[in-house]
Formats: C-alpha cells, sequence, structure tokens
C-alpha cells in the first residue's frame, strides 16, 4: 500500500488508452495536427483533450490508464477471427500512443498493460478491486468507447461513453443501461452474445436484434435460461437461435471481461500525484501543444490544493503626521497600492489607502481625514513618475484620486490589465481569482500587526476592531496586487505583451480617465423630444401591425409571434429552436425579404424603434448635474482588444440609419468650447488588410487615391473603372468589409439577396484577382491552429483552442474569428495609439482642446476657440503617423456644432 491510503469518498477515474486515442485520431483531422518535424499528433491531442476535461469536470481522487497490448490475446486463441476484421491501423496513427505515455508520465498518472489481455480486462480487474468494501474507493468512473464495459456498471460505477468525438460524454449508470438496452448491466454481455458485435467481428443470431434478444433474456431470467428453453421459442427467429447455439455460447465467453488479472498496481496505487510542471512544459513545446498547455494548467490550477499559509504582512495603521516618514522609508521600492473608495461617472471618491511592499511593510490611511502635511506627503508620492506602484485595475482608482485632487503617475503594472493581455479571453478579471490562479494563494489575512490599539490611534474606540479589519482587508489586497504583478509580468513576457502593456494599455489608462472626467454635453431637450417621438412610433408601428392580422398581440411574445407567422399566415418556417422556430431580428428579415408581407415590415419597424426609444432613455438617464455624459471606457471587455463604452454604451447608437443621425444630434459642444470635431480612419480594416495581406493590387487599389471600392471592382470584374456600376460596386464593398470578419459565401448572399451559389462565384472572382488575400486568410487559421493564437501587426495575442475542436460549428466559429482578430485586433491598437499620440501633442502643444470620445474608428474632440485648424492638423499629423503601413491611412476630419453634424 501506499503512503497515501485512500480514504472513504475516494473517486476513482480509469480510461481506456487505446480505445480513447483511436477514437481521437479519427476525431481530428490528421492533416491539422502535426508538428514542423512532421510527427503527427491528432489522436495525442485528442485523447489529453478529453483527459483535461475529464479531470476538470469529475474531480477524480484516483486516475489510471489502460492499453492493450497487441491483438495477440487469448480471445483471438479461442477464435481466430477475432477483431480480424480490424484494418491495420493507420501509419499515421503509429507512434502516438507512445507519445500518449510520454504525456501520462509527465502527468504522474499511471498505465497498465498486460500481455495476453486486452484494456478491458486490465480495467474490469481494477473496477472489482476498487468496489470491495474495503478498498476506500466510493465510485468508479470508466472512461470507454468500448462497450463491452457496460458490465461494469453498477449502483458505485459508472461508464462515460463518447457519443461523439472526444467532448461530448453519455453517462452510463443502471438505469441508463436499463432504459437504452432493455437489460441490466450484468445482462448487457448476454444481449451482445445474442446481437454480436460487429466492432469484435463477432457475429450474432442472425435475424435477431436488440429488441427480441432483451425479450427472451427478460422472459426467462438470463441467457442461460434462454439457450436451455431454446425449444420452446418458436417462428423463424426460435429456428435461427437454435441453428447459431455454438456461436452465442462463443459470444459469451470472448465477451466476458477478467476480472481476476495478477497488476503491478490496485486501486490504491492509482491516487492523483501533482504533475511535473517542467516535463510537462518540455514535451508540450516538442508536440508544440501552446493551446492543450494552456487548457492543462488552467485544469491543474483548479485542481491544486492552495498553498499554506496567505500574505503576512507587517502592518501599521498611519496616524497624523506618520505618512511622510513611511513613505520615506519605502524610498523607491515598488509598492502595491489599493484604494479603498467608489468611482463611476467620470468622478469618485476615496475612502482608504493601502501601501504594501515586498519586505513585508504595509501601511493604511484614512483618506477622509488627512490633515495638510500628510495631504501634501501623500499627493506627491502619488504623482512622483520616479515612485512605481502596481495596481489593479487602477482607472477606476485614478478616477476617485483625481477626484480628491492627486493625479496617479508612476503605475509601472495593471495587474488587470496584465491578466487580460496574458488571457484576453476571460470573462473576470477579479482580483481573488487572480490570486488563486497565478499565486495559488486565497485572498486572506494571515497577520497584520498585533491589536488595533498598537497601531496608532486612527481606529481607536468604539469600531476599532471593524476598522482594523477593513485596513487589514484593504493592506492585504495591496500586497497582493504586488506579488501578482510579479507573476504576471512572466506570463505577459511570455505571451509577448510587454510592449502592449508598457507603451499601450498603461499610457492608455490617463487618457480614458480624463476623457470620463471631461464628459461629452448634450441637449437634453432635443433627446427629451426625440424620446417622445420615438414612444409616438411604437404606438404606430403597433397599430400598423395589428391591422395586418386583424387582432392586437403582444409583439415582444415570441410564442404568440410564432403562431401569428406560421400557423395563421402561413410564413416558410425559419431556423427550429427548442422553444419552435427563431423570430430574431435576422430571421424576420430574411422572412422580409422573401414574402415581402406587411406584418413583417411593422414588426420590425416596432423593434426598430423600441430600441431606439430605449437608447434615449439610457442616454438621459446619465446626464450628470454638468449637462454632461461621462461613459465609462473598458479596456477589457473585447477580446480583440477594442475598447468599449458603458453606462451609458455610446457604441451601440446607430450611424447610418436618419433616425441614429438624429440621436448624435444631441450630443453638443459644450460651454465655453467652439465646436466639436470628429476624426475617422477612412477603410482601416481594408489598409491593415493590404499590409498584412501584401497583396499587391489592393495596395496599388489603395495607393491610387480612387474610390477604393470601384477601384478593387473594376480588378475583380475585368472593366474600367469608370464602368463599374452601383451594383458591382455594391458587391465588392460587401466583400472587401466581410472578409476581415469570416464572410461566408452563404453570408455574402445574405447580405445580397443572391443564391449562395452566385456568392461563392463572386468570392472566387475575388479571390482570383486578389491571391494575396486568399492565401493570408488561409495562412491565418493554418498557423493559429499551429500555434493556438493569433496575433496582431504590434503583437497582441487571441487565444482560440476550438479551432481544433472536434465540434463543427465551435471550430468553424473559432475560423472566423481567426480571420477578424488579427485585422480588427490591429485596428483597435493603431487607434489606441493615436489617442495616446493626440493627447501627448495636446499637451506638449499646450492646447486647450481636448478628447472627448472614442467609437469605433473615430475620436471626438472638443475645440477650443481659436484652436480649430492647429488641432485638425494635429489629429491629421498624429492618426495618420500611428502606425507604419504600406498603404496610407486616410483620416476624415469634420467640425460642427453637434457630433452628427461634425461628422458630416
Amino acid at each position: 500500500m501506499p503512503e497515501n491510503a485512500p480514504q472513504p469518498g475516494s473517486r476513482l477515474l480509469l480510461l481506456d488508452g487505446h480505445s480513447l486515442a483511436y477514437r481521437a485520431f479519427f476525431a481530428l483531422p490528421v492533416e491539422n495536427f502535426s508538428t514542423t518535424t512532421g510527427q503527427h499528433t491528432n489522436a495525442v491531442f485528442g485523447f489529453v483533450s478529453m483527459l483535461i476535461n475529464v479531470l476538470r469536470d469529475e474531480q477524480p481522487t484516483h486516475v489510471g490508464v489502460a492499453f492493450d497490448v497487441s491483438r495477440q490475446t487469448f480471445r483471438a486463441e479461442e477464435y481466430a477471427e477475432y477483431k480480424a476484421n480490424r484494418s491495420a491501423s493507420p501509419s499515421e496513427f503509429s507512434g502516438q500512443l507512445s507519445l500518449i505515455e510520454e504525456v501520462l508520465d509527465a502527468l504522474r498518472i499511471p498505465f497498465l498493460k498486460k500481455e495476453g489481455f486486452e484494456a478491458d480486462d486490465i480495467i474490469a480487474t481494477l473496477v472489482t478491486q476498487a468496489l470491495r468494501e474495503d478498498s476506500g474507493i466510493d465510485e468508479v468512473l470508466i472512461l470507454t468507447g468500448d462497450r463491452d464495459s457496460l458490465q461494469l456498471v453498477s449502483e458505485r460505477s459508472t461508464v462515460l461513453y463518447p457519443m461523439r468525438g472526444v467532448s461530448d460524454l453519455a453517462r452510463m449508470t443502471p438505469e441508463a443501461v436499463q432504459e437504452k438496452y432493455g437489460v441490466p448491466p450484468q445482462r448487457y454481455p448476454e444481449l451482445a452474445a445474442l446481437v454480436g458485435e460487429t466492432s469484435d467481428n463477432l457475429p450474432g443470431v442472425p435475424g435477431v436484434g436488440q429488441g427480441y434478444a432483451a425479450k427472451w433474456i427478460n422472459q426467462f431470467d438470463g441467457l442461460d435460461n434462454v439457450i436451455t428453453h431454446a425449444d420452446q421459442i418458436g417462428g423463424k427467429k426460435g429456428e435461427s437461435l437454435r441453428e447459431h447455439l455454438g456461436d452465442v455460447l462463443r459470444n459469451r465467453r470472448l465477451n466476458a471481461l477478467v476480472t481476476d488479472l495478477q497488476l503491478e498496481l490496485g486501486p490504491a496505487d492509482l491516487l492523483k500525484q501533482p504533475w511535473d510542471r517542467q516535463r510537462v512544459h518540455t514535451l508540450f513545446d516538442s508536440l508544440e501543444f501552446q493551446v492543450l498547455r494552456t487548457r492543462l494548467f488552467d485544469s491543474l490550477e483548479s485542481q491544486e490544493e492552495v498553498e499554506e499559509g496567505g500574505f503576512e504582512l507587517d502592518g501599521a495603521l498611519l496616524g497624523e503626521g506618520e505618512v511622510a516618514a513611511w513613505l520615506a522609508e519605502v524610498g523607491e521600492a515598488v509598492v502595491g497600492v489599493h484604494v479603498r473608495g467608489e468611482w463611476g461617472a467620470g468622478t469618485g471618491r476615496v475612502e482608504g489607502l493601502a501601501m504594501a511592499t515586498a519586505d513585508g511593510r504595509a501601511a493604511y490611511l484614512d483618506t477622509t481625514g488627512l490633515g495638510g502635511e500628510d495631504d501634501a506627503a501623500l499627493a506627491a508620492w502619488l504623482a512622483d513618475p520616479a515612485r512605481p506602484k502596481v495596481l489593479h485595475d487602477a482607472k477606476g482608482p485614478a478616477l476617485a484620486l483625481a477626484a480628491h485632487g492627486w493625479s496617479l503617475a508612476g503605475v509601472t503594472s495593471d495587474t488587470a490589465l496584465a491578466a487580460y493581455l496574458v488571457r484576453p479571453d476571460q470573462r473576470s478579471y477579479d482580483l481573488a481569482d487572480l490570486t488563486l490562479r497565478y499565486l495559488k494563494r486565497e485572498l486572506r489575512q494571515e497577520a497584520v500587526g498585533e491589536e488595533p490599539g498598537e497601531q496608532g490611534e486612527l481606529f481607536a474606540g468604539e469600531g476599532a476592531e471593524a476598522g482594523h479589519a477593513v485596513a487589514a482587508t484593504a493592506m492585504l489586497h495591496a500586497r497582493a496586487v504586488l506579488d501578482l504583478a510579479e507573476a504576471l509580468a512572466e506570463a505577459v513576457e511570455e505571451t509577448g505583451g510587454q510592449e502592449l502593456l508598457t507603451q499601450v494599455e498603461l499610457p492608455l489608462i490617463g487618457v480614458l480617465r480624463g476623457m470620463e472626467e471631461v464628459g461629452i454635453a448634450v441637449d437634453a431637450d432635443h433627446l427629451g423630444a426625440l424620446e417622445a417621438h420615438f414612444a409616438t412610433e411604437v404606438g404606430a408601428a403597433a397599430e400598423a401591425a395589428y391591422a395586418v392580422i386583424g387582432k392586437e398581440i403582444n409583439l415582444g411574445s415570441p410564442k404568440q409571434l410564432q403562431v401569428v407567422l406560421f400557423d395563421e399566415l402561413g410564413m416558410p418556417k425559419t431556423k427550429r429552436t427548442k422553444t419552435g422556430y427563431t423570430t430574431d431580428a435576422d430571421a424576420l428579415t430574411a422572412l422580409l425579404a422573401k414574402t415581402g408581407h406587411p406584418f413583417l415590415e411593422h414588426l420590425l419597424r416596432h423593434r426598430d424603434v423600441i430600441r431606439l426609444r430605449q437608447t434615449i432613455e439610457g442616454l438621459l438617464k446619465t446626464v450628470a448635474p454638468d449637462g454632461r455624459i461621462h461613459t465609462t471606457f473598458n479596456q477589457m471587455i473585447a477580446a480583440t482588444g477594442r475598447l468599449s463604452s458603458t453606462d451609458p454604451n455610446l457604441q451601440n447608437i446607430p450611424i447610418r440609419t436618419e433616425e441614429g443621425r438624429r440621436i448624435r444630434e444631441g450630443f453638443v459642444v459644450g460651454s465655453g468650447f467652439e465646436s466639436l470635431m470628429t476624426a475617422d480612419y477612412s477603410q482601416i480594416e481594408m489598409r491593415i488588410m493590404a499590409h498584412l495581406s501584401e497583396d499587391a493590387l489592393l495596395i496599388e487599389a489603395f495607393r491610387s487615391g480612387s474610390d477604393f471600392h470601384s477601384i478593387t471592382a473594376a480588378r475583380v470584374f475585368d472593366v474600367p473603372a469608370a464602368e463599374v456600376t452601383l451594383e458591382m460596386r455594391a458587391k465588392i464593398k460587401a466583400m472587401n468589409y466581410g472578409l476581415a470578419y469570416g464572410l461566408s459565401a452563404f453570408g455574402l448572399g445574405q447580405q445580397l439577396g443572391i443564391e449562395p451559389a452566385e456568392a461563392r462565384g463572386l468570392m472566387e472572382e475575388y479571390f482570383e484577382t486578389f491571391g494575396g488575400i486568399r492565401d493570408y486568410l488561409d495562412g491565418i487559421v493554418d498557423v493559429a491552429r499551429r500555434s493556438g493564437y493569433t496575433e496582431t501587426i504590434r503583437g497582441r495575442r487571441r487565444y482560440l483552442p476550438d479551432l481544433v475542436s472536434d465540434n463543427r460549428q465551435r471550430r468553424e466559429m473559432a475560423q472566423r474569428m481567426a480571420l477578424n482578430a488579427p485585422i480588427q485586433g490591429s485596428a483597435a491598437d493603431l487607434i489606441k495609439i493615436a489617442m495616446l499620440r493626440v493627447d501627448e501633442q495636446l499637451r506638449t502643444q499646450g492646447l486647450t482642446s481636448r478628447l472627448l470620445l472614442q467609437v469605433h474608428d473615430e475620436l471626438v474632440l472638443e475645440v477650443a476657440p481659436g484652436e480649430r485648424e492647429a488641432l485638425e492638423e494635429l489629429v491629421r499629423t498624429e492618426m495618420a503617423g500611428a502606425a507604419d503601413l504600406t498603404v496610407p491611412l486616410d483620416v476624415s476630419v469634420g467640425t460642427g456644432a453637434s457630433w452628427h453634424e461634425a461628422a458630416h
């Protein structure tokens, strides 16, 4: 027995290695999985992917893998035709089993083999041992694609059977086996003996299927009694049974699993062990498994025990006159900073501030009652770029500090931004989650000073203990941020994000903070009148819809709409969902194009004006007392790197509709300023496409200075530019913009109202003309599949593990993301750099004009009196110089009293 004997409550996971590896081999395309040295890896990848999933989902305490040795088993000796129908393993499969064994060694997961026996027999023996009362194992899970193992299912043992590929597992419990096969698990091999097993080349009784076999077994209480009473079974099936009793008896002997093998390891020896990180790194480097490495260590971190201890701090509650001395002692050491308070809508409030250093010192001060000397000392330290600081999600705290009159400089890392660059698809960058992930420690206090009264008089008297707890928690967060910054620095370096962090994302914090503080002025009266207008339009659209169908319904109810559209009006069915046929906007728009039915026209109008009214309601609710809207810009939402805005979202205001433009008329120049200015990159994504693809014709089209879409249309349709029709231009414009989003022939057909075949032909003509684009797009997916990520011009990565998923829909979605991410991500990087350059030059040139908004590829500025010409030159120069592309960056600039007017 091992040193760590199993305890009651243990869960043993057993895997049929050969079965799963073979299934993985055929689930994943072999041509997509090979190393640069030519080693095929699809079976290894699929097996390890399945292993990671089941370890994550089932959380076993014990794990083991069983392998076949060869086809020369006792079963083949008895029946030479056993499994003889199976063709030889493909050459691409050869050698991958040994690689799987290397992975298991690195993961310290034992695997077992037994000459003359199959993996099923090894598993059966281990299951039998594990189900003994004294084994210490409470539950057994068997992951296998071999149905013979169903005979091992019991109240304490479950088979996890892959239903499709390597990702969809069915839980075969006693009830599930009974329901699917009509017999209990222990009778399954009797059923298989009658029906036969094609995969094992064991012929059954001709004409007897699962239904009859189950009926006989249940009627006569088992196969033995079926055989004994075979003469009582009439008809052709009974006659067939009597003629093939020998086959049935042979099948039953061969499909019985051996449960008493002498094995080197027992269940207790399969206790899960810590993984060999370095060996995994080395092996996965050679296999080029970057994606799996990430998934593996994510899964490992979710299963590993948290390290003993938390964060030990020598904390102090700084009293009056103590701030300057403490900061002086810190010197130029990096300090973790945690700000207590609240922030949003361009402002905030600071309640307290905690600081921590790497040597364990920490301090907390209540900022609501600071004296003049302490206030000045803290202000000087915060504003000093030479005093390095690290914070978590620093923009919010910076807003609160600014509202107090303090500026923040010297931020060398933001742990939320760093984590975002490492894993841009994460949903949350919560400090506690990141601390657990990267430091293996929980965010809990171990030691912060002694008694609260000994830490100064700040929290003396009533509430001292509560005050001490607040301070301790804040100091703990400051220290966690400091340690986390160091751990993330290595991860950022490994993922190539250091330059993005230090030169783009961190400097952008200050720019965004300033934009949020300033906000943008609105004409509340205009917006109020517009809201009333759209409220009227909502009612009018509803009444028009009711008039068409002759009754009132809830236009927001999918169920009621389904009845009207598909039952009463008899419209073509849309995509089927769990709740009927979809009534989403895309489906209804397609239906309108097909049928032209007026009810659909009024229904879609109703939805549009509801959305517009809700947009304006949201805007009016966020107008601050200064008459301006202060949106919040988010750097960590979009995986491509694009900025987003919330509270309110200023990126969802329609641009191309007349009613959307009326909303933009409500954003106006503020008091004391001359006008608004908009600066927009023209066709930025296609320009980036030209740069990345190096397509000579596309580059030439941009350099010509002529209408880009007309020039590309002329190339595709092989006509002079002067002869390009509006229809030709529209088709190529849809193609040009769609390429950056992984546009399919179906999608293009929908956009243009043409059949997919015609759209496919148009795409083929396009790619025949612009071969560089075709080769580039093909190459993106291929490189991303091998490396696990895409990369922008500036090195921003987007990780796409689903590129190698055996789920077709997920794989195709990841392919579209792979096509889109480098282009959209490069555009996101470019506009951020442009913002930094514009902001720097505004300060350098001493201009009073200021940045207000960033929406997609557009900047909105407020122009100070007399600065319009200087500002336009500045904006054009800095935006055009934000990247050195092979094609020029074209910047459109406009001014006006409103956002709408400035953009036209």
